[in-house]
């Protein structure tokens, strides 16, 4: 306003042209009205610094907030991008030809060596009993318990390995350490070498090498899967038939030292083949933990390992104990007792075929029920075996049942998992929380069993109870 009177002036003076000396009183009067328009200037800048001032106060303190929500927006964004990378999309698995089913073939192989070897306790559980009368049967099977024990918990470290890449490696430590394990129990003669040779070392090598063997498998199978698990799975029950086999006909003529020898080559020659051809499938998956604890967030999971804990803690008594009932209770020879281990595994060996055919088309979890729902009918059985002939149709039915069951976990596992690549780490889990049931259950059963003075009533009741739970 200022510079606008003044120019006003300006103006007006060189239109006129006059020089004239201006008036006093109208000098006066002007300079009020300059005056007046300064006040009013200032008075105008003032309000606007003030409203500036308040609004630079208020974008102060949204700045912080803007800032982290834009922090956030780029961790977000940053963190999705490297997680797409770390987990690429998976290939789909072929579902067959030759690489994936001699994977099959060599799976095989090695369940044959570890479950199958592991299974022919029970001849074990009888020949220690009668040549060791000092030591308890409750304190002989913490042998194959503690062997069965190792051979799962370790599946929750070996899992995770074969998702990272290192099948290889880990298979042959482990190997070698389970054909170590045997060659030093032909060499034992106390309880204490069985305990270290047959259970510690035995077992270390079998958990080491048996979880990533059958996490390999399932992820070269989409909708063959069950039946190319169930072939694998076969393996367990034709060991647990040719061991006991091995077992009767040789301990009696060469001892126990040659025929510990004679299962170690078996061993070795099968795993040397397996080491040979068996192969990874997918790229490994080098981040990740060991366990996967959002599993537990899963109520499926839960429920289904829940489950299957409390059946396979009454299933690793009666798979140790049977032999001894018979020998104990119905009075039957070594040689005899021996055939129902036999019985066991060999009437299962059908049935790991048939039951994941079905499982492929009604999926595996969905096939568990009926299976579970038999086998807790059969369990309760065994409190109503009185003679020898009852016995084999129990202990055939019995064997039926746990085959069938155990011939699923894998692929219902591998159903509730949501990539394949994640197999070995969640498989290795639920091995490592039914490491637990095997390394309780028998000694559980032969305690009621000495508390009792002998009697199998008690423990055959509480293997009842359990599976039924």
């Amino acid at each position: 306003m200022t510079r606008h009177t003044c120019s006003h002036e300006t103006e007006k003076e060189q239109g006129t042209g006059m020089n004239e000396p201006v008036d006093s009183a109208a000098s006066n009067a002007s300079w009020e009205g300059d005056l007046d328009s300064i006040s009013d200037v200032s008075q105008d800048i003032e309000r606007q610094s003030v409203q500036q001032t308040v609004s630079i106060e208020k974008c102060t303190q949204k700045t912080p907030q803007n800032i982290k929500r834009t922090v956030s927006n780029v961790l977000t964004k940053v963190i999705s991008t490297r997680t797409a990378k770390s987990l690429p999309e998976l290939a789909p698995p072929p579902d067959g030809g030759t690489k994936a089913w001699t994977q099959v073939a060599m799976g095989f192989l090695v369940v044959f060596c570890t479950w199958g070897y592991m299974n022919a306790f029970g001849s074990f559980q009888t020949y220690y009993t009668e040549s060791m009368p000092e030591i308890s049967p409750s304190a002989i099977s913490w042998i194959g318990s503690v062997q069965t024990f190792l051979s799962l918990i370790l599946g929750v470290f070996s899992g995770r390995m074969v998702d990272a890449g290192f099948f290889l490696p880990t298979f042959i430590v482990g190997a070698t350490l389970q054909v170590l394990g045997i060659f030093l129990m032909s060499v034992s003669t106390k309880y204490w070498h069985l305990m270290l040779t047959q259970g510690v070392l035995t077992g270390l090598g079998s958990g080491i090498f048996f979880t990533p063997t059958l996490a390999l498998v399932t992820t070269y199978f989409g909708k063959r899967r069950g039946f190319a698990v169930g072939l694998v799975t076969m393996g367990n029950s034709t060991g647990g038939a040719i061991y006991p086999v091995i077992a009767r006909q040789l301990l009696p003529t060469v001892g126990f030292g040659w025929t510990a020898r004679i299962m170690g080559f078996v061993n070795l020659s099968f795993l040397l083949l397996a080491a040979i051809f068996m192969r990874p499938r997918l790229p490994p998956r080098k981040s990740g933990p060991i366990i996967d604890l959002s599993a537990f967030k899963e109520p499926v999971y839960v429920a289904f390992t829940s489950g299957l804990f409390f059946v396979m803690w009454a299933n690793y008594y009666t798979f140790y104990y049977i032999a001894s009932f018979g020998r104990e209770a119905l009075g039957l020879s070594y040689a005899s007792a021996s055939i129902l281990i036999i019985v066991l595994n060999g009437a299962a060996l059908p049935f790991r075929l048939i039951v994941p055919l079905c499982a492929d088309h009604v999926g595996p979890v969905n096939a568990l029920i009926p299976v579970l729902f038999l086998w807790f009918i059969v369990t309760f059985c065994w409190l109503a075996v009185k003679n020898v002939p009852g016995y084999y149709v129990f202990t055939a039915f019995y064997g039926i049942m746990s085959g069938s069951l155990q011939a699923l976990i894998a692929t219902s596992v591998a159903s509730i998992t949501p990539r394949l690549d994640m197999l070995g780490t969640r498989l290795g889990m639920v091995f490592g929380i039914l490491s637990f049931a095997s390394l309780t259950g028998p000694p559980i059963g032969g305690a009621l069993q000495g508390a009792t003075h002998g009697s199998y009533t008690a423990p055959q009741a509480w293997a009842a109870s359990v599976t039924a739970d």
